[in-house]
């Protein structure tokens, strides 16, 4: 089974930045994509951002320009870089992982347990 870890959430003052790093572990053939959503109280859970192995990030529009994600392919890594924070960015933020398992090169699409971020003064 693929485990997904996200980590570096915390409470950030607006006008901040933040990082969070996300590590997938397991019997894990490919990565194809790795990628960020979050989800706020009262809401559906929302892309952020994401990056297909060999392919060029997409963004939401909400943080596109103060956002970069980035991947880390030896370590099974991605991570997100937000800057210039608002308080509508407050959310848990949940790590996306899919590719193919070592076994029988069986698809997966694992979401990890979310790491909450609060942007306020």
């Amino acid at each position: 089974q693929v485990h997904v870890v996200e980590s570096g959430g915390g409470l950030v003052q607006p006008g901040g930045s933040l990082r969070l790093s996300c590590v997938a572990s397991g019997p894990i053939l490919s990565i194809t994509t790795m990628g960020w959503y979050r989800q706020a109280p009262g809401n559906q859970r929302e892309l952020v951002a994401t990056l297909i192995s060999g392919g060029s990030p997409n963004y939401a529009d909400s943080v596109r320009g103060r956002s970069t994600i980035s991947r880390d392919n030896a370590k099974n890594m991605v991570i997100l870089e937000m800057n210039r924070l608002k308080p509508e960015d407050t959310a848990v933020y949940y790590c996306n992982v899919a590719g193919k398992l070592l076994t029988g090169f069986r698809p997966y699409d694992q979401w990890g347990q979310g790491t909450q971020v609060t942007v306020s003064s």
